[in-house]
């Protein structure tokens, strides 16, 4: 078993910055991919980006291209993926979900996610 422990969110206004921190623990072995999926209220589950152990493939999803930054560290046998939110709006008032799976493709879509973290809410006011 994989435990996924989120960090970092918090309320905001509209254009700062925030940044999200995820920590693997347990069989950290199967944790190739690593990301982050959102839920704003009232909405279905997005993908927000994913990064591969190497660091060397990521994905965004449209809605966050060029303005969240994913990154990773796999130092110490622990891995930790780290989401730099900038230029923060509204939208994006969502709980964001940590996650891990076997590839970056696999966890781009919700079924393809082997381990999901509980969350952590981020509100960005106007």
């Amino acid at each position: 078993q994989v435990q996924l422990v989120e960090s970092g969110g918090g309320l905001v206004q509209a254009g700062d910055s925030l940044r999200l921190s995820c920590a693997a623990s347990g069989r950290t072995l199967s944790t190739n991919a690593m990301g982050w999926f959102r839920q704003a209220p009232g909405k279905e589950r997005e993908f927000v980006t994913a990064i591969s152990e190497r660091s060397d493939i990521i994905y965004y999803g449209d809605s966050v291209k060029g303005r969240f930054t994913i990154s990773r560290d796999n130092d110490n046998a622990k891995n930790t993926v780290y989401l730099q939110m900038n230029s923060l709006k509204p939208e994006d008032t969502a709980v964001y979900y940590c996650t891990a799976g076997r590839t970056t493709r696999d966890i781009r879509r919700e079924d393809g996610v082997d381990y999901w973290g509980k969350g952590t809410l981020v509100t960005v006011s106007s």
